[in-house]
């Protein structure tokens, strides 16, 4: 059974004025709980979303039988120190993979899945005529706009963590481990290591945060799902091209890209914060924007359908 055809339609449209002597049903926490985990489940099981997974999923898979492959006559992974980071290490330490996938899937491949997932967030619903009665139902146009961001932020960690768990798998699976050589030269046990994986997978999940509200509110702008999730991914492959040009400095390090690959930092002895810091508080800068510019759109936005 369709959303549409279990919203009660009694309800009043949240912005219309409601009728003299009507009582208006607030929506409660347990009605709230429910909205989120089908918003959560209705993502999850798209169709669209599984082939992001999995070509996330896929990139550790890659990378790592190219290295087994690269340094199979005893060459040298990673030439002197091109390609991805840590991506030498891997031979010595399975557990590199998992730094190195990060580093490899974060410029391209998981703001790309988000900004299609936060695209589609709203403007899909409009497209696909279900958003109107999304509204008749007790929700209110702001409690329903923040689950959505919640089931993008959610997504922002699932796919973090499926390129983590892939990684993780696929290292041990095809390099041995072991202790861990830091970035500064000491070294850590292996259950240091983990935890420390763990912490740049929340990290990179974190950083994505600032995607995930640009994607919210150019949804709101437009009906059409489809050029949501193009001008998202757009807008994030634009941006981080003026990233790379040496004469747009002064304005780089407000860029939601520029401190991504600080994760690094927390595989130094001592960790470098500062960047780390940066990159979270930019990270929050964004989503404040832009949600409130989601929200203050959303919420004036006359829906027709």
């Amino acid at each position: 059974m369709s959303r549409a055809e279990t919203a009660p339609v009694s309800e009043p449209v949240p912005g219309a004025e409601p009728l003299p002597g009507s009582a208006v049903r607030r929506p409660s926490p347990l009605w709230t709980f429910g909205l989120l985990r089908s918003e959560l489940v209705t993502t999850v099981r798209r169709w669209r979303t599984l082939a992001l997974l999995g070509v996330l999923a896929a990139v550790p898979v890659l990378v790592g039988i190219a290295v087994k492959i690269e340094t199979r006559g005893g060459g040298d992974a990673g030439h002197g120190g091109q390609g991805p980071a840590f991506i030498s290490q891997i031979t010595n330490n399975g557990l590199f993979l998992v730094f190195t996938a990060l580093a490899a899937t974060l410029p391209f491949f998981l703001p790309m899945a988000v900004g299609v997932v936060a695209g589609d967030a709203i403007a899909g619903e409009a497209s696909s005529g279900t958003l109107r009665y999304l509204l008749v139902a007790p929700a209110g146009r702001t409690r329903l706009l923040l689950t959505k961001y919640t089931t993008v932020l959610a997504f922002c960690l699932l796919a973090t963590l499926v390129v983590t768990l892939s990684a993780l798998i696929v290292g041990a699976l095809l390099f041995p481990l072991g202790d861990l050589m830091t970035i500064s030269g000491t070294r850590i046990g292996f259950g240091e290591g983990l935890v420390r994986a763990l912490l740049i997978a929340l990290v990179v999940a974190a950083s994505l945060v600032g995607v995930a509200a640009l994607g919210l509110f150019v949804s709101t702008l437009t009906g059409s799902g489809i050029a949501a999730m193009a001008t998202t991914v757009g807008l994030v492959i634009t941006v981080q091209i003026l990233d790379q040009i040496p004469q747009l400095h002064a304005l780089q390090p407000y860029f939601f890209s520029h401190y991504w690959l600080s994760f690094a930092d927390l595989m130094r002895d001592p960790v470098y914060w500062d960047d780390l810091v940066k990159n979270l508080g930019l990270q929050a800068l964004y989503a404040a924007v832009f949600g409130s510019a989601a929200w203050a759109r959303f919420t004036t936005k006359d829906i027709s359908a």
